[in-house]
């Protein structure tokens, strides 16, 4: 395998592939020097009022602590005894060459730099025509072409050379992942409701939500599965020294037996969803609902429709006291508004009073005018201008940094309808063109600055979100909110583990009733992008603390881990679990016509959950099923020099390994 890349992303997926599958890694990175992860700076570049939260902070990273990963070395920088580190300023033809590209199985382009991805990939496919591309692109519709573009590449390659049935089983086939994509499902859900998420697959939607300890006699409410035990101490679900420490950490994918023995235990549980009745309506959100709402102040449209009320009422006394058509009334009231009309100097009294009143509610129609001209063109002129935080709002999520991952994010939230306030520190950040189209409200300023979190409200918010680049902006933004609004929910993007397990310690000590978390958007995009250079399907990640479960669609055929296998054998506590098994394949012994025989996505029927097939059920080679697996266990199932299984016989799928 041959990573590029020129950040952290490029170091977590080489120790992914390294730890879980086992490969043997080129990691091609401009500098070896270089850490490429956020620098911490020392204490004394202090956090204003939250300088001794920070002390204390600085004074648990002194003590040595186990790194928060489920295998050793996560999250570190591959050494290099088992990586080969590279050093090249550009991905050309000659360091790809030096890295071994014409032998490799897969390559990685995972530099920020979308440009340069897409030029590395030309030259990859290039030089290696059966080469699987994963190019890292935040651009999705460049995206989608690029992908058609290489392996349309691919295909004429392998027509050209005459061995299309060697490319084809090469899985010469490309990729194309976000990071930012990948996390923000997990990073909005963290704000709004823990690690709740849903998952679309086959058909079926799966949501993973934290349930507080049940009291000892009284049953739990029934889910489909309980991917995770956590802590019993933590009154924080997410904050407990356990998930870095390794003392008291979750518990993944544990077995009926021991979750009937966990008493007193927070639990993550997966959920089937499913809609009911009429779907809700999208409602408008405010500043984009009719146009004489966005035009108008309400003030303004309330004094239209009082002047409009005074000339039906004046037609109206017209038309009763002197007897005329109701439409000359109404003609005559309008002409005596505007002073047009000849002065009733030989009409009745009546007539003469009328008009009086006409010419009076005229005067007073002028300046309504004038205010409806005036805030017709402010509304066009701050059309493009951010909007403040309105008074009175609360229960909103205060969303720090509009870079690549808060852009999606904030995508994300305007989509589930949450109310967020948005702080960025650069004006010509990406996120500030989506926040002013959406008309979200947004605060420029330096968040390290006294009153920018005051200006977004931050002491009547649900929830901080705290995704910059930098982990000690988002630990002072974090602990200044604390100090402001000590039950703020608080979400922070940490990259060092280390760091993350101090704050963990310090936050908890500090506020035990308010819920912290942090996540790494390396730690949780590298998996996927892992699984994509192995050649697998992987829906979805579902955070657990700072552990990672992993939802994926297998097909069974060749797979000696579950095939001929019921499902009670493939259940491998701590490690792998079949959630559900996609059975509208009839049975066919010939893969090619077991093939013709499968319907598309589309018209495929929804995947039957475990509980329905029964944990008798023997797999078939032409089934799907969906699993959810630890990286570990997913490395074990797909490993890619899998040879044989040990233990291949019917009955001993939980001593599978690889040989």
């Amino acid at each position: 395998m041959v990573v590029c890349g020129d950040d952290a992303l490029a170091h977590r997926l080489a120790a992914e592939l390294r730890d879980v599958y086992g490969e043997r890694v080129t990691l091609v990175v401009p500098s070896a020097r270089e850490p490429h992860r956020p620098r911490i700076p020392p204490p004394a570049r202090a956090l204003g009022r939250a300088g001794a939260l920070l002390g204390r902070v600085s004074a648990a990273m002194v003590r040595p602590s186990p790194l928060p990963s489920e295998a050793p070395g996560d999250g570190a920088e591959p050494p290099e005894e088992t990586v080969r580190i590279l050093e090249a300023a550009q991905p050309d033809d000659a360091a790809l060459t030096e890295a071994g590209i014409a032998g490799a199985g897969a390559l990685a382009l995972v530099y920020d730099d979308d440009e340069l991805n897409i030029h590395a990939a030309l030259r990859a496919r290039r030089l290696n025509p059966r080469l699987r591309l994963v190019i890292r692109l935040y651009n999705r519709k460049l995206g989608q072409h690029l992908e058609e573009l290489l392996d349309q590449a691919a295909a004429v390659a392998a027509l050209g050379s005459g061995d299309g049935g060697d490319a084809e089983g090469a899985d010469a086939s490309t990729t194309v992942l976000s990071d930012a994509d990948t996390v923000a499902p997990a990073l909005a859900g963290a704000a709004v409701a823990g690690t709740s998420k849903v998952i679309e697959a086959d058909g079926l939607l799966l949501r993973a939500v934290e349930r507080t300890p049940v009291p000892p006699g009284r049953p739990g409410e029934p889910g489909l599965c309980t991917l995770a035990l956590l802590p019993a101490s933590a009154g924080d679900p997410a904050g407990a020294t356990g998930a870095a420490a390794g003392d008291e950490g979750p518990v993944l994918l544990p077995d009926e037996a021991a979750t009937a023995a966990a008493t007193g235990c927070g639990t993550v549980v997966l959920e089937t969803v499913s809609y009911t009745g009429r779907p809700v309506r999208r409602r408008w959100l405010r500043g984009r609902g009719a146009p004489l709402a966005s035009l108008f102040s309400r003030r303004l449209r309330w004094s239209l429709a009082g002047v409009v009320g005074t000339v039906l009422a004046l037609a109206v006394a017209s038309s009763l006291t002197l007897g005329e058509d109701p439409m000359h009334a109404v003609y005559l009231s309008l002409l005596d508004l505007f002073a047009i009309n000849d002065p009733a100097l030989n009409e009745p009294a009546p007539r003469k009073v009328l008009q009086l009143l006409s010419g009076l509610t005229g005067l007073l129609l002028l300046p309504v005018l004038v205010a409806a001209a005036f805030e017709g063109l402010g509304t066009f002129r701050s059309a493009s201008a951010l909007r403040r935080p309105p008074r009175g709002l609360s229960g909103h999520v205060v969303l720090l940094g509009l870079g690549k991952v808060g852009t999606r994010v904030l995508a994300r939230l305007h989509e589930m309808g949450i109310p967020v306030v948005c702080i960025e520190g650069d004006p010509e950040a990406r996120g500030i063109a989506l926040a002013r189209r959406l008309r979200v409200p947004t605060v420029l300023g330096d968040v390290t600055q006294e009153g920018v979190l005051e200006a977004a409200m931050i002491e009547r918010a649900a929830t901080l979100l705290a995704l910059t680049s930098e982990d000690t902006t988002n630990l002072e933004a974090s602990l200044y909110a604390r100090s402001v609004h000590p039950r703020l929910r608080v979400t922070l993007r940490l990259f060092d583990d280390r760091f993350a397990t101090a704050v963990y310690r310090t936050l908890r000590a500090a506020h035990p009733g308010a819920l912290t978390r942090s996540r790494s958007v390396t730690y949780l995009a590298a998996p996927a992008f892992a699984g994509a250079m192995m050649g697998r399907e992987i829906l979805g990640a579902i955070p657990v603390e700072r552990r990672v479960l992993l939802i994926a669609r297998f097909a069974v055929r060749g797979q000696a881990a579950l095939e001929g296998r019921t499902v009670a054998e493939v259940l491998r506590p701590g490690r792998l679990r079949v959630l559900a098994v996609d059975t509208s394949t009839p049975d066919d012994p010939e893969p090619d016509a077991a093939a013709a025989a499968t319907p598309p996505p589309a018209e495929r029927t929804p995947a039957r959950l475990v509980h329905e097939l029964g944990d008798d059920y023997v797999l078939r080679p032409q089934d799907r099923v969906l699993l959810v697996a630890t990286r570990q266990g997913l490395g074990d199932l797909h490993a890619r020099n899998r040879g044989t299984v040990a233990g291949a016989g019917p009955g001993r799928g939980d001593r599978a390994g690889q040989v």
